[in-house]
């Protein structure tokens, strides 16, 4: 590995300015919320970037009897780091074993912190890594362990196009990918194979890796894919399918359970280099499995899986809960050829017309977050029989006033972790009725 592929651990505990804050400055509102028009960005570089860029469920609600309350979190915690560049990304770490500290990541600039949450609602700065290029720019962070130790890695990318991977225990980088051919936007591990991660790139393609062999799986991509920046992506719980979006306003559906992609993820264990002298045969999926143009009209910067249904957002003020094809048609049973689309309820906000501004929901898929670019960040109860029910939280803070780019909610939804444009890091924690 060479110099310019070093990650460097920091001695970052003085670097930070860590502040603690009572629930006096806190309120969770219940304002009207108006819809506001959308406006289309033109930063599409990169270097734009930074200012202002802009399952257990089966497919149905679960029912819940009585009137849907509305959730209320209070801000515990509030931290700025130094280097006061924006904070791209934040995701806590979903594998702790019990017992262990719960932990979360966040990326802004050439850097990634990591962070343990406190009993006491606090958060202490554990671990600081930062690239040896200052032209680095990280976009986005995803946790995963290795199946031989357990211990908890975590993968960051960004402008640069490359994927590192960052053992905390060892305090150690301990591998790096390049296949990209620029940025990459965000990373997903597979939910049931802890070594496969998948990577969006601008590049227009989402590449598989196998982080224990070190091989590339499959390039989803080429002749129906993507015709510009693929901006999100996310795996479902079953780990069968890939749902990504762009700046083509598009959203494509991709099978990972067909026989040609098990095949391959299987040899992707067994293929050894040392042994042959062909290179491993990477599956080159060129046709998405479902595509559709229809549910936004502006670039789509965030898609989830909601068990069977989609979430996803563009720069609208609204996140849009949808299902492919009829709303009683297996999801199994529509077909690349279908046009059809169901959309089931439109979550609204306001005053968030910038993109790359990306929402999150729990574990148990209970709870939706979503900041806008003024430092409010919207919260909704989704654990109800009828989404059009659902009953929207505004969390906001007299210094929390800029764009929050993105949300990480603890498994239960208890712990919600926003970052914002001012390199500052919020912690709420749900509030017992």
């Amino acid at each position: 590995m060479s110099d310019c592929e070093e990650i460097v651990l920091q001695n970052f505990t003085k670097k930070a300015k860590l502040i603690h804050e009572n629930s006096e400055d806190t309120t969770c509102s219940n304002e009207d919320i108006d819809e506001t028009s959308s406006v289309a960005s033109t930063a599409t570089t990169d270097e734009n970037r930074s200012d202002t860029p802009n399952n257990s469920r089966k497919g149905r609600w679960r029912k819940l009897k009585g009137v849907p309350l509305k959730l209320n979190y209070k801000c515990t915690n509030y931290l700025k780091e130094d280097h006061g560049q924006p904070l791209f990304g934040v995701q806590i770490n979903q594998h702790e074993k019990p017992g262990d500290p719960v932990v979360f990541a966040t990326v802004g600039s050439n850097r990634a912190s990591i962070y343990q949450l406190l009993d006491d609602g606090n958060i202490r700065l554990l671990q600081a890594y930062t690239d040896s290029s200052a032209d680095e720019n990280f976009y986005t962070c995803a946790w995963s362990y290795l199946d031989t130790t357990g211990e908890q890695i975590l993968a960051i990318a960004g402008m640069k196009g490359i994927v590192r991977l960052i053992n905390p225990a060892s305090c150690t980088n301990i591998k790096n990918y390049v296949g990209h051919g620029s940025s990459i936007n965000e990373l997903k591990w597979h939910p049931k194979d802890s070594n496969l991660l998948l990577s969006a790139s601008k590049d227009h393609c989402l590449r598989l890796w196998n982080t224990k062999t070190d091989q590339l799986v499959a390039i989803f991509g080429g002749v129906e894919g993507h015709r510009d920046e693929v901006l999100s992506t996310d795996i479902d719980l079953t780990g069968s399918r890939i749902i990504s979006c762009g700046m083509d306003h598009s959203l494509k559906v991709w099978r990972l359970d067909t026989d040609g992609l098990r095949t391959a993820m299987q040899d992707s264990y067994t293929y050894n280099p040392s042994k042959t002298d062909r290179a491993f045969k990477t599956v080159h999926q060129h046709f998405p499995d479902f595509s559709t143009r229809e549910i936004h009209r502006n670039y789509v910067d965030c898609v989830r899986w909601l068990g069977n249904f989609v979430l996803s957002k563009s720069c609208d003020n609204r996140i849009v809960c949808w299902k492919p094809g009829r709303l009683d048609q297996p999801l199994d049973a529509v077909r690349r050829t279908d046009n059809n689309v169901s959309v089931l309820h439109r979550f609204e906000y306001n005053q968030c017309d910038i993109w790359y501004m990306r929402f999150s929901i729990d574990l148990w898929q209970k709870v939706l977050a979503m900041g806008n670019q003024y430092g409010k960040t919207f919260v909704w109860d989704i654990d109800i029989d009828d989404p059009a029910n659902a009953r929207c939280t505004i969390l906001k803070h007299n210094k929390c006033v800029s764009a929050v780019r993105q949300t990480s909610l603890s498994k239960n939804g208890k712990t919600l972790i926003c970052v914002c444009d001012d390199s500052t890091v919020w912690r709420w924690e749900k509030v017992t009725r």
